[in-house]
C-alpha cells in the first residue's frame, strides 16, 4: 500500500459524522439577511447608457442574475447563479445531491432553464479522505444529470471547512420571466414544497437521526414548479431557502410594493418539523431570520411556534408563487401594501 493509500484510509477510520466538521449546515449557515444588506448596498452595477442588458441584478436580491444575449433571436436571456454550503446532512451523496438541487433551484426560481454548472468544492485535505469527496461530486453529477444539466468541472480549495455546491447558467425567455418585484394585489401565494427542513436537519446534525422524507423533499428539483408557474401565467416568484419563508417573502413583498398575507392554518410542514422544533431543534439562522422581519411583520396571535417554523432556514425548499398552481396549496395572498409589508393570520 502506497504513503498516499495508508493516509486515505486513516482518514477514513477516523470520520465521524460530516456535519460535525462544520460549525452550521447548508442554507442555515448563510450570512444573516439583514448583515448581508448592509455589505451590498450600494454595491449595484453602473453600464454607460445604452448599454440595458442586465434585465435582474442586485437591486432587489433576486434568486439569479438574468442577462439579454446580444443579437440572441427571440431575445434569449442567460441565467447565471452560485449557490454552495457546508454540509447539511452526514451521507455524502446526498449531500452533494441536495447542494445540486439547491444550486439549480435558483434558475428554476427565476423561470429559466438550466444548461451547464461547474463544481465549487472546498475540503479540509488533512482531516477528510477524498473518497467522501469523490461522492459528494458524484451526488452532484446526478442530480445535473436528472436535470439535463452539463456538469464541466469545477474548482476546489483546501478549507478547514468542507462545503460544495455550485455555479450554473441556464437561459430564459425574457419575456417570461419570474422575478420577486413583480407581485400585484389580489393574487394568491402557492408554496410547492413543505416547511420544516431547518429543524430536521438541525436534529439530525444534534442527534445523528436520518429524516429520509426530508432528504426526498430536498434532492426534489423546482423544475416542474416553475415550468407549472410559467404555464399558469405568474409572473413573480422565489425559492424559499435560508432565510426562511417569512425572510424571502419580505423580499418580495418589499421589491413588489405590495404586502402580503400569510394564512398560517394553510402552511404545510412536514412529519416530525412541529415536534422538533417543541424539543429545541432551532437554528442560529431562523432565530436571526425572525429577529430581521419581526419588525416588518403583523404577527396577530400567532404563537413564537408558529413564529419560529415560518421563519425556519430551509436548504433546498419549494418556490413560493404569486400564482395559483394545482397540486400545491395557497397559504396567503398579495394585497395593496398597507403598515406592513407582511401579516401573518
Amino acid at each position: 500500500m502506497t504513503e498516499s493509500a495508508k493516509s486515505e484510509t486513516a482518514k477514513s477510520e477516523t470520520v465521524k459524522r460530516l456535519t460535525q466538521y462544520a460549525h452550521g449546515g447548508g442554507c442555515a449557515c448563510k450570512i444573516p439577511p439583514g448583515e448581508l444588506e448592509d455589505v451590498v448596498a450600494g454595491l449595484t452595477t453602473t453600464m454607460p447608457a445604452p448599454n440595458t442588458e442586465l434585465i435582474v441584478g442586485l437591486e432587489t436580491g433576486d434568486d439569479a442574475a438574468v442577462f439579454r444575449l446580444p443579437g440572441s433571436r427571440g431575445g434569449l436571456a442567460a441565467v447565471v447563479t452560485a449557490d454552495f454550503f457546508t454540509p447539511v446532512v452526514d451521507d455524502p451523496y446526498d449531500w452533494g445531491r441536495i447542494a445540486a438541487a439547491n444550486a439549480l433551484s435558483d434558475v428554476y426560481a427565476v423561470g429559466g432553464r438550466p444548461l451547464v454548472a461547474v463544481n465549487l468544492l472546498a475540503w479540509p485535505r488533512e482531516v477528510l479522505p477524498f473518497d467522501l469527496a469523490r461522492e459528494v461530486l458524484r451526488g452532484g453529477l446526478d442530480v445535473a444529470a436528472e436535470a439535463g444539466c452539463h456538469v464541466g468541472g469545477g474548482h476546489s480549495v483546501d478549507d478547514p471547512e468542507p462545503k460544495y455546491g455550485m455555479a450554473v447558467t441556464g437561459v430564459a425567455d425574457p419575456a417570461a420571466l419570474l422575478r420577486n418585484d413583480t407581485g400585484k394585489p389580489g393574487v394568491p401565494l402557492t408554496l410547492t414544497k413543505p416547511l420544516g427542513l431547518g429543524v430536521l436537519n438541525n436534529r439530525h446534525k444534534a442527534t445523528g437521526e436520518v429524516f429520509e422524507h426530508a432528504v426526498a423533499t430536498m434532492v426534489k428539483l423546482n423544475r416542474d414548479a416553475s415550468a407549472a408557474a410559467l404555464d399558469a401565467g405568474a409572473v413573480c416568484a422565489t425559492d424559499v431557502t435560508g432565510f426562511g419563508l417569512l425572510g424571502h417573502l419580505y423580499k418580495l413583498a418589499r421589491a413588489s410594493g405590495v404586502t402580503a398575507v400569510i394564512d398560517a392554518a394553510a402552511v404545510p410542514y412536514l412529519d416530525g418539523a412541529r415536534a422538533s422544533l417543541r424539543e429545541g431543534y432551532v437554528s442560529g439562522g431562523t432565530r436571526r431570520n425572525l429577529d430581521w422581519v419581526a419588525p416588518h411583520t403583523d404577527f396577530g396571535g400567532a404563537s413564537e411556534e408558529d413564529r419560529l417554523l415560518l421563519a425556519d432556514a430551509q436548504t433546498s425548499g419549494g418556490l413560493l408563487v404569486a400564482g395559483e398552481i394545482s397540486g400545491d396549496p395557497v397559504i396567503g395572498e398579495l394585497v395593496p401594501a398597507g403598515e406592513y409589508p407582511l401579516v401573518v393570520r
